[in-house]
């Protein structure tokens, strides 16, 4: 059952999500559902299921929030007269320079535009693209999958996290009551590197093509998991970047972990498998859509961190080139061993 917010610390103003896909239809949709008003743009493939079916959002802890489709604001262009308090940036990296300035040329200046991005770095380039606008880095932990045409399901736990900033400490507590706990940081380099190492199996799960658990119960693949994570580390530690705690594990001790035979993972790693059947990757979802995937801002991130400090990032730069070398043909699936032989395991 939906509660609007009327008890509730009140609500700066309207919402603009920009890029409604899996992460801005169920960030935007839980506020909505709270009775925060959102303003949805995206593809007009979501849009039409969004004016169709409304919106369906459940999650592993079993809540289950309902946004009709009369109750949805939808637009595939950002109004010429929009005023929002907060834009939540959710398009593809590859978007975000085009998507920043369609926003400056219709937002006030100084309008609050929080990434919630995979990757390092959106939030420089929405402020190159956009000077006017406030661009904020943010991080979203989990992951969420689009389970049917408007309804979008989160498989994994967490907590939003942002820059600390005076535009937004009046949402922490809406947020909080929306059902997406929010922390702010006074640095976020830290976590959105945590953030990404984690990340760097997205390209691994969606050239498994299995769900997220079923992928990590092999050990094949979380070595190739592990692999990238180390040559990220060492990167890190050249470059002088403490990456944040993300899980129970430090991210040091992360590869060793992923690398431990099948039945004691299952035994030392039971939070990390706390994965609802129905959880896969964004990136094998943009596989399954057909869409360019996101890797470079990932793998490719690591990449170009370690080129500024002089350093190769090998095993990275494969992943790249596997995911996205034949594009616009897919990537080609791999069981754990041609994985492991692909990136000289």
């Amino acid at each position: 059952m939906n509660v609007p917010l009327a008890s509730h610390p009140p609500v700066p103003g309207e919402v603009l999500v920009m890029g409604a896909g899996a992460v801005g239809c169920y960030v935007g949709g839980c506020l909505a559902a709270a009775g925060v008003p959102v303003t949805f743009i995206g593809r007009p493939r979501v849009m039409e299921a969004l004016s169709a079916h409304g919106l369906t959002l459940t999650d592993r802890d079993g809540a289950r929030r309902v946004v009709v489709a009369a109750r949805l604001r939808l637009a595939e262009a950002v109004p010429a007269d929009s005023r929002p308090s907060l834009v939540l940036l959710t398009v593809k990296g590859g978007a975000t320079a085009q998507a920043a300035a369609e926003l400056a040329a219709s937002l006030p200046a100084g309008t609050p535009v929080l990434s919630l991005q995979n990757g390092i770095g959106n939030d420089r380039v929405v402020q190159a693209a956009a000077p006017a606008l406030r661009a904020l880095p943010g991080m979203v932990p989990y992951n969420i999958a689009e389970l049917a045409p408007g309804a979008y399901h989160r498989g994994t736990p967490g907590r939003l996290a942002a820059q600390e900033d005076a535009a937004l400490r009046a949402w922490v507590p809406v947020f909080e009551s929306a059902g997406l706990p929010l922390d702010l940081h006074a640095d976020m380099a830290g976590v959105q590197w945590g953030k990404l190492l984690l990340n760097l199996n997205n390209p691994v799960n969606a050239l498994s093509g299995l769900p997220l658990r079923d992928e990590l119960l092999d050990r094949g693949y979380r070595r190739c998991f592990a692999a990238l994570i180390d040559e990220a580390l060492a990167v890190l530690r050249a470059a002088g970047i403490e990456p944040a705690q993300m899980t129970a594990v430090p991210p040091g001790r992360l590869p060793g972990l992923l690398r431990l035979p099948d039945w004691l993972f299952r035994r030392v790693a039971a939070p990390m498998l706390k994965v609802d059947a129905k959880a896969r990757s964004s990136m094998a979802d943009d596989v399954a859509l057909g869409r360019r995937t996101e890797v470079d801002a990932l793998c490719g991130a690591v990449v170009r961190l370690a080129r500024g400090h002089g350093l190769d990032a090998p095993r990275n730069a494969r992943m790249v080139a596997l995911m996205d070398g034949g594009w616009p043909a897919p990537p080609p699936r791999l069981g754990s061993a041609e994985l492991r032989q692909a990136l000289g395991l």
